[in-house]
């Protein structure tokens, strides 16, 4: 037999209820597919399979399962600590913490949740209420509007029409005017 080329994968080992814990994700119809496919390589990393054999059988690239092996296995003393002082759904919720994404990088949020509902709660307002001279709300004239009320420090009409446009807002009020 080929010898596999790379360095050993990162050992896994699981006891008997993280085991039995993760097999059950596995079978399971309603857990999301991400969470099954990564229960899935801690099981196979577990059983002595290779990051690229696990890879071949799970159609994704062995990278994937190099990291979620690295994160098992980065867990897997704070996982020991639990099982021994937890009960089984405090070991289920930490085992499903492990197998969840970490927070992606990006640009945070320029406006909160709250203040977008607050944007939408004017759109759906008559402009006439405002002492607004038109009969269908525009972005520039929702963007003014938003800033002069204090909802947000500033605001381009070009973000009011996206906010709008995503949330596909089919009010007698709104009317999206297309802009360039």
């Amino acid at each position: 037999m080929r010898n596999p080329r790379g360095p050993e994968p990162v050992s896994i080992e699981l006891t008997d209820r993280q085991q039995t814990i993760l097999a059950e994700m596995v079978r399971s119809r309603r857990r999301p597919h991400d969470e099954v496919h990564r229960a899935t390589i801690i099981l196979q990393s577990a059983g002595g399979a290779r990051n690229r054999q696990i890879a071949a059988r799970l159609g994704m690239s062995d990278i994937t399962v190099r990291l979620w092996r690295a994160r098992w296995a980065k867990a897997a003393s704070q996982l020991a600590a639990a099982e021994l002082e937890a009960d089984e759904p405090t070991l289920r919720g930490l085992i499903q913490q492990v197998l969840h994404d970490a927070p992606r990088w990006g640009r945070p949020a320029t406006f909160t949740a709250e203040q977008l509902c607050q944007i939408m709660a004017v759109a759906c307002e008559a402009p006439e209420l405002s002492g607004r001279p038109v009969t269908h709300w525009t972005p520039r004239e929702l963007a003014d509007e938003v800033i002069k009320r204090g909802l947000v420090s500033t605001i381009s009409p070009r973000t009011v029409g996206r906010f709008l446009k995503r949330s596909r807002l089919k009010t007698p009020s709104v009317t999206l005017l297309a802009q360039s």
